[in-house]
């Protein structure tokens, strides 16, 4: 009994644990770069691009937990942004040109880290190259306000 008690507690400190790890979010992340530019003009929106390990970054989980999953973010990217996730995940199945596509980017935009984040006006300027922001979802959108 006590055996059975101390399982069931063990999975469901791994089943949470894990389930932390990837917040899911209610943002529509788009995967190519170029539709989400034409979108933001015409939109008149800027364009979000998110460089992520996804399923095993720390810091891009925490990104994704701390602000892409809160409404305070949701809402401002709602009104003001065009999203796009460039994934890099290890135990995440992937095609070949999703993978071509997404690592021509990083070295385009020499991308050496994640999460890298990367914020184009609606013209298609880089204006900010950024990561991990900490302070939680307000933060983060004051940090990108100040370039847009």
């Amino acid at each position: 009994m006590k055996r059975n008690i101390l399982a069931a507690l063990v999975l469901a400190v791994v089943f949470l644990g894990c389930s932390n790890n990837m917040a899911n979010d209610n943002l529509k992340w788009e995967d190519n770069l170029e539709t989400a530019l034409q979108k933001a003009k015409q939109q008149n929106k800027a364009v979000l691009v998110n460089f992520t390990g996804s399923d095993w970054c720390i810091w891009c989980q925490r990104l994704s937990n701390e602000v892409f999953s809160k409404s305070e973010f949701e809402e401002f990217a709602n009104d003001n942004l065009i999203l796009v996730k460039l994934d890099f995940p290890r135990t995440i199945e992937q095609s070949n040109e999703t993978k071509l596509y997404n690592n021509n980017l990083a070295q385009k935009f020499g991308v050496r880290g994640f999460p890298t984040i990367l914020l184009f006006n609606s013209s298609g300027k880089l204006i900010l190259k950024t990561g991990y922001q900490p302070g939680g979802p307000i933060n983060y959108v004051n940090h990108l306000k100040a370039y847009l």
